[in-house]
């Protein structure tokens, strides 16, 4: 993948590390292939493409790589062992990276999404779109769930000059959600 990349556009600039599968399931019952699996995708898979975009970018001195934890990495629901603790792992590996890179004039940044409306952004024969409540956009001091531009708009910040020198930080784009106390 990065050998065509590389090809195709002579160098690699910025990564934006945003593959996941969602592991979840009850402690009880979830198989070890399904733990495997989700950390194998959630968190290895970063940390390989970044292993293999890093020489790309030590090369020209300068690259960014952006990684897409989540909030579950910081709170929880019950059943999202695998889930959580894959993003928990990308949030370490984001700042480690830092360390590992900075001197070659790499950044690494993660952002954390919280609830994203991704509905309509869904293969067309799952595509429908979410009803969301009036309650669902009030747990949200921002006013609404997020949208997919929301992250995408973070993407472009963190990998533009205008954050040249914010490295091995997280981002969280949740429009207050994990700020705010919600009682049942």
């Amino acid at each position: 993948m990065t050998e065509q990349a590389a090809g195709r556009y002579q160098s690699i600039h910025i990564l934006v590390n945003n593959a996941a599968v969602s592991g979840f399931g009850n402690i009880f019952e979830l198989s070890v292939e399904e733990w495997d699996k989700a950390i194998a995708v959630n968190l290895s898979g970063m940390y390989y493409c970044a292993k293999f975009c890093a020489p790309y970018m030590r090369d020209q001195q300068y690259g960014n790589i952006i990684n897409i934890a989540s909030t579950r990495a910081f709170m929880s629901e019950p059943d999202t062992e695998p889930y959580s603790a894959s993003k928990g792992g990308i949030f370490a590996l984001t700042h480690a990276l830092s360390i590992s890179l900075g001197q070659h004039g790499i950044r690494v940044n993660s952002i954390s999404p919280g609830w994203i409306d991704v509905s309509s952004w869904q293969k067309s024969s799952k595509a429908k779109q979410d009803i969301l409540s009036e309650a669902d956009h009030k747990q949200h001091p921002a006013g609404r769930v997020g949208l997919p531009g929301d992250i995408a708009q973070a993407c472009l910040f963190l990998a533009s000059h205008k954050a040249g020198f914010i490295t091995g930080e997280n981002l969280t784009v949740d429009g207050g959600m994990t700020r705010k106390m919600i009682y049942d």
